[in-house]
Formats: C-alpha cells, structure tokens, sequence
C-alpha cells in the first residue's frame, strides 16, 4: 500500500473516531461532519490506490466516487447515504440553519449516521 493512500486512511479513521466522541459528547452538528469527513477521506483513499494523481480537491462525495470509479461498485443504499452525508458538510461548516439542522440530528438519528458511516468505511478500506 502506497504512503498516500495510507495518509488518507489515517486521516478517515481519526474522523471516524472523532465522530464517535462527538456523539458520546451529544455534539451532534459534529458527528454528521465528521462522518462526512470519514467518508470522504476513504474515498480519497481509494481514489489514490487506483491512480497516481492527486485527489480531487473537494468535499463532494459523489464527486469522488465518480472520479475514483467506486460509483459503480456501490449498491443504491450506500449511493443513497452519501446524498444524506453531503449536507452535513456544508452545514456544519456553515450553520446558516443551524437550529433547523440540529431539529434533524437526534441521539437516534446520529447513532443511524454513524452506523452507517463505518459500514460505508469498513466496505472502501476492503477494497483497497
């Protein structure tokens, strides 16, 4: 496994971890990003064990599933849950609706997002 794809799977493992505290915490505005920010730096990962050029620069997602050619290996549930991450990005990054997002971002429904996000994890890192 090359430095590179090592790098970013460090980076998506300490998301993921982050994401797990910041549910313990009940920051649940931060466990949505952090799942988002897992998921995107595996697929970063897995952009660079299939090419020799940088990742793309963005937080779009399905933008990197494409580029990376992991778009065709993911069933609907998983393509369908990466439309539910994308959000969380932008909104956490930027909370001009905070108050409605957080209404959305229950204990319950972090715990489904975070489930969800190392199911998504564990499926990209065994196939790298």
């Amino acid at each position: 496994m090359n430095e590179k794809v090592k790098y970013w799977i460090e980076l998506s493992d300490y998301d993921l971890e982050t994401a797990e505290a910041m549910l313990e915490s009940r920051t649940y505005l931060y466990v949505g990003f952090m799942c988002h920010q897992a998921i995107e730096k595996i697929l970063k990962a897995y952009f660079c064990s299939k090419s020799i050029e940088t990742p793309p620069f963005t937080h779009n997602l399905t933008l990197l599933a494409e580029r990376s050619g992991i778009i065709d290996l993911l069933e609907n549930d998983f393509k369908e849950f990466i439309n539910i991450l994308e959000p969380l990005n932008i909104e956490a990054r930027y909370p001009t609706h905070k108050q409605q997002l957080l209404k959305g971002l229950t204990d319950k429904r972090c715990k489904e997002i975070l489930l969800k996000t190392k199911v998504l994890h564990t499926w990209v890192k065994e196939r790298l």
